[in-house]
């Protein structure tokens, strides 16, 4: 990798996978987001609770673009409508 690439700390959102997966009998399930990065660049896995999972859902929609920062492990929504 060249030194440019290895200072990036921001990255754009360019595909979502999301999934849900069984915990046992009568236990709730729990909810992952794969973010890839810059058309799979790199990817981050997020776990949000399932309350913050619908939040994120929304955002998601409603933001014309997305990005991470991979330093802090932040979502950064751009123009919300």
């Amino acid at each position: 990798m060249s030194d440019y690439t290895e200072k990036i700390q921001v990255r754009q959102v360019t595909d979502i996978h999301s999934n849900w997966s069984e915990q046992g009998d009568e236990a709730p399930g729990k909810f992952s987001f794969q973010l890839v990065l810059d058309n799979g660049a790199e990817e981050r896995v997020i776990r949000p609770t399932s309350e913050d999972a619908d939040v994120l859902m929304d955002l998601f929609a409603a933001g014309e673009s997305l990005y991470f920062d991979l330093g802090r492990g932040v979502l950064l929504f751009r123009d919300i409508t």
